[in-house]
């Protein structure tokens, strides 16, 4: 039986399910404290050292928040801290890279017509390119560039740009737009392992030992929570991307994604503005939806990824597994019979201009290519073809698993 399929996929659907639960309250304390730094109001008969208040009611309770800007005059007897979310956001990440874009690589990691790469080289470059993202971001902000905000957000848009196009020189279309969003979460994660969480770790060995504190770390702290406020929307698009291959399986997929960046600017700044002041300037809505229009308009483009090129590789060994089975011309023709009608390089269901994810079923090389997806979608589940569609037979489907199972009982 070809069951190891089907536990790698609920594996992966865990790890995924897990990776959006921590993100989702990663990036909710992230725009809760954004917001309450930003509301918060002067009182004089605050405590010495507190920097604002802000009262606040939901659930049916009032919530009374005071900050210190540097520190209270003596540590607190409970202190909560905010890290476990980001932490185990990024762990989760990383496991699902590797799931997905480490063992899947030779499917889903490498284009072979952009860059003549071994999958181990194509891994190599994947997880290099996250530590050496963090290192050069990490010596911008500790050199004299900290003392200039506005021009060390654009170096870092500028470097953010160049690995944008440079993943798209090597990697396929949705693996380069996941791969941007990875390096710029490991430069957030990294922010509050390395910065955030030793600069207030001494603030509290401060306190502790009845020294006072620096505000220095503070700052420091500050800034780096800053970037990471603006960085968090591009990312969550970037890790929805791969669904929409308008989005990671065009010409101009990079600019796309480098375009997006300013998306986050733009709305970040609007809701920051409001927090502050009450009123958020409405012209960054206005810039958001030309960005929006622009994109758009450049994801019209006909494909890097294009088809065509796609069929000129060869087929790997494992793949030709598949193409030599003899249940695959059986399977071949119950795919093509279902499934080419909307993937296929002109799809010909109306309205649909590119396939479904960019998968394309019309050759056998087609076929043997996305085998174990195939497997999953049409013979062990009925997620495809939708039945609105197309009503695929029981007789049909079997023939899909019992050419995977013949395949995978010989390997």
């Amino acid at each position: 039986m070809y069951d190891m399929a089907v536990l790698w996929d609920w594996i992966a659907f865990c790890v995924r399910w897990l990776h959006v639960v921590t993100a989702m309250a990663w990036i909710g304390a992230s725009f809760y404290f954004i917001a309450l730094d930003l509301m918060l109001k002067p009182n004089p008969a605050l405590p010495e050292g507190a920097h604002g208040e802000e009262w606040e009611v939901h659930g049916g309770g009032f919530y009374h928040t005071v900050k210190y800007m540097v520190a209270p005059s003596e540590m607190p007897e409970h202190l909560t801290w905010h890290k476990w979310q980001s932490y185990s956001t990024w762990l989760s990440g990383a496991a699902l890279l590797m799931i997905v874009y480490w063992v899947g690589g030779e499917l889903f990691l490498l284009d072979p017509t952009k860059a003549d790469l071994a999958l181990w080289q194509g891994i190599v470059i994947s997880g290099g390119s996250l530590t050496i993202g963090w290192l050069l971001y990490d010596q911008m902000c500790k050199s004299k560039l900290s003392e200039n905000p506005t021009l060390l957000m654009l170096l870092l848009f500028v470097i953010l740009v160049a690995m944008s196009w440079g993943y798209n020189q090597i990697f396929t279309g949705r693996a380069a737009l996941l791969h941007l969003g990875a390096f710029t979460a490991t430069i957030m994660t990294a922010n509050v392992f390395f910065q955030i969480m030793p600069n207030q770790r001494i603030v509290v060995d401060d306190l502790k030992n009845g020294r006072t504190p620096d505000a220095k770390y503070g700052k420091i702290a500050k800034v780096r929570s800053t970037h990471n406020n603006y960085l968090t929307l591009p990312v969550v698009f970037l890790m929805l991307s791969n669904h929409y291959p308008l989005a990671f399986a065009t010409q101009y997929a990079w600019i796309i994604a480098s375009l997006i960046f300013l998306t986050g600017v733009t709305i970040r700044h609007y809701f920051n503005t409001m927090h502050r002041t009450g009123k958020g300037p409405n012209w960054t809505w206005a810039v958001t939806a030309i960005l929006m229009i622009i994109i758009a308009w450049l994801s019209t483009v006909p494909g890097m990824d294009t088809y065509d090129e796609a069929e000129a590789r060869p087929l790997t060994p494992y793949e030709q597994k598949y193409a030599s089975s003899e249940h695959f011309e059986d399977a071949y023709y119950a795919v093509v019979g279902n499934c080419s009608m909307c993937h296929a390089r002109e799809p010909s269901w109306e309205g649909m201009h590119w396939p479904p994810k960019g998968v394309v079923l019309e050759t056998q090389s087609d076929v043997a290519r996305h085998a174990d997806q195939i497997y999953l979608q049409a013979g062990r589940t009925h997620a495809m073809p939708p039945p609105n569609a197309i009503q695929m037979d029981p007789e049909v489907r079997q023939q899909i698993v019992a050419w995977v199972q013949d395949v995978r009982s010989d390997i």
